[in-house]
């Protein structure tokens, strides 16, 4: 199993690889620009070659990136779905110039519409990106989401609908979230649960086009439909969750990201992201 982190690019995108190293892991995941503002600081050559200097002396792998959060692709608001196009464009365009293999983005939410024209505008917004953005080393994942308010993607039906809509395998996938798939009502801690999300998987989504993993506990109960994550073992999920992932013949194999809460442990003293990285590898 490879596994790591979302880390902080403070001080550069450069400086995050050295964060990513020290906490040990095995990929990576950026913000390539401030999360919370639609504008972005261009990014240099300078900036572009002390990452993937940086990223070539490490012995990291799998780089991605989490698009911001204000982006809604599912609006009916056309001047807010059009912001979200623009800056989604830029942020792939930035992942493909730092040669990331992905960049995850939340679908959406329909606010005052209906579930199937918020769909239809994910449809609309992802294929009118990937014909602005030459293909390159990035693929955009589709998140499922725990199904919070009117968010789009917590049901693999409807992520099923946006990769059929869009017809490009290639350069569009799904990123799962094992806290957004619980929240949403997956029981992944449970073997028969895990089981059954599995089929769900396989029967609706092409293969291979699940290509990265968001590894976070629960603090919110199965079905709660709330987003919020947890460290590892500590949570709703448990660890028998993500015991039963990684004995997934086809998950096991993907990339998995943290997205847990830095900071450090009281009791030991041991950053966060150690206690949660070594947790997951003793249950491989």
């Amino acid at each position: 199993m490879i596994v790591g982190s979302h880390v902080s690019a403070a001080g550069g995108l450069f400086k995050a690889v050295e964060r990513a190293v020290n906490v040990g892991c095995d990929c990576i995941q950026v913000f390539t620009k401030n999360n919370n503002q639609w504008k972005a600081k261009p990014l240099t050559d300078q900036d572009v070659q002390k990452w993937k200097d940086a990223f070539a002396e490490s012995n990291l792998s799998d780089p991605i990136a989490h698009a911001s959060y204000l982006i809604n692709l599912a609006s009916p608001k056309d001047d807010l779905f059009q912001k979200s196009i623009d800056a989604l464009v830029i942020e792939l365009e930035r992942a493909n110039r730092l040669e990331l293999v992905g960049l995850v983005v939340h679908p959406g939410a329909f606010t005052d519409s209906s579930e199937q024209a918020g769909l239809n505008r994910i449809v609309d917004a992802v294929a009118e990106v990937l014909a602005r953005v030459e293909p390159g080393s990035c693929r955009l994942l589709l998140e499922n989401t725990a199904g919070q308010g009117t968010c789009l993607g917590h049901r693999f039906d409807q992520l099923a609908f946006m990769l059929d809509g869009v017809g490009d395998d290639q350069r569009v996938g799904i990123c799962l979230d094992t806290c957004h798939a619980f929240a949403a009502g997956y029981e992944i801690n449970t073997a028969d649960g895990f089981a059954a999300m599995s089929a769900e998987i396989q029967d609706l989504l092409p293969a291979g086009s699940i290509t990265a993993l968001h590894l976070n506990d629960s603090k919110k109960p199965l079905g709660s439909r709330v987003d919020r994550h947890e460290h590892i073992g500590r949570g709703e999920i448990g660890l028998d969750g993500f015991r039963y992932l990684f004995q997934d013949p086809v998950l096991s194999e993907l990339p998995g990201y943290l997205e847990t809460e830095k900071g450090t442990d009281e009791e030991s003293g041991e950053d966060w992201d150690v206690i949660n990285l070594r947790t997951l590898r003793e249950l491989v």
